[in-house]
């Protein structure tokens, strides 16, 4: 009698571990070779990405119709054309055209032999004043006036002063001149101050 043998049992199938899906590719925008990439500046809070261009940043200009020209015409060949001290200054140099002399405790007009067409007024130079007690009659120029510019010099001590062709008298101040309408009225409008005057606001 013959024996069937058992059937074989099935070969086993060797099991890889599961593989994850590849990542995803994220679409990046290409740089463009014309525009920089933004520049960066350092804060305390952290680092922030602006935008700003290399170079500073240029001030907005001035409409040319605010900025008149100052018109000045020479009058003899030692005249020097008003110049401002810095880039900062109020006021605009005036230079003696000749040489002059101040008496102690007196005044004198000193030349400049220029005239101009500007609404201005003079203001004393510090220097003067403070170091030999010149001081300057200040007064206003007519925008109309066309005549020559000279300068009141005082002298207020007890040696005489001596100008010398090129020195620096005074310093010219540029201003706005308002002409308002004079209206009559019979009574003006009240204020804190009033009608009090000189030193009644105080004295220190």
């Amino acid at each position: 009698m013959s024996t069937t043998p058992p059937p074989a049992a099935p070969a086993a199938v060797a099991s890889s571990p599961p593989v994850s899906p590849p990542p995803k590719r994220q679409k990046t925008q290409p740089s463009s070779p014309s525009q920089p990439p933004p520049r960066q500046s350092a804060s305390i809070a952290g680092v922030i990405e602006t935008s700003v261009l290399p170079g500073p940043v240029p001030a907005p200009a001035m409409p040319a119709s605010e900025l008149p020209p100052l018109q000045v015409k020479k009058l003899a060949p030692a005249a020097k054309l008003p110049a401002r001290g810095s880039a900062f200054a109020a006021g605009y140099d005036l230079f003696a055209s000749r040489d002059a002399n101040v008496p102690a405790k007196g005044k004198a007009l000193v030349d400049t032999d220029i005239s101009m067409s500007c609404p201005a007024g003079t203001s004393p130079r510090s220097g003067l004043a403070s170091k030999h007690f010149i001081d300057t009659g200040a007064g206003v120029i007519d925008c109309d006036y066309r005549g020559p510019v000279k300068v009141l010099l005082f002298n207020h001590s007890e040696n005489d002063f001596a100008v010398r062709e090129g020195d620096r008298i005074a310093q010219l101040v540029l201003e706005r001149i308002v002409n308002p309408e004079v209206v009559e009225v019979e009574e003006l409008e009240e204020s804190v101050r009033g009608a009090g005057g000189f030193g009644s606001t105080g004295t220190n």
